[in-house]
């Protein structure tokens, strides 16, 4: 599985996915991810701008603007 957390700096929802990230490896399972700015990149500035933090398994979304525990465990459970 490949967790990609999409954010950009200054964000309070982005850093609020990834506290929420952070407790969930914690208390659930550990799970591994990277974050992409996505202001480093104009197609994904086009793909995500307003809808950021994405939280994305490899090219499938699992949630995004908020942490998603049951889409996560879905997802994880499929991998």
């Amino acid at each position: 599985m490949e967790l990609i957390l999409y954010y950009r700096e200054k964000c309070h929802l982005c850093d609020a996915m990834r506290k929420a990230l952070v407790a969930f490896s914690r208390r659930q399972q550990p799970i591994h991810w990277h974050e992409i700015d996505i202001d480093r990149d104009l197609e994904l500035v086009r793909r995500y701008d307003a809808r950021v933090p994405v939280l994305c398994n490899g090219n499938i979304e699992i949630c995004h603007f908020f942490f998603d525990e049951s889409a996560l465990l879905a997802a994880l459970a499929l991998a």
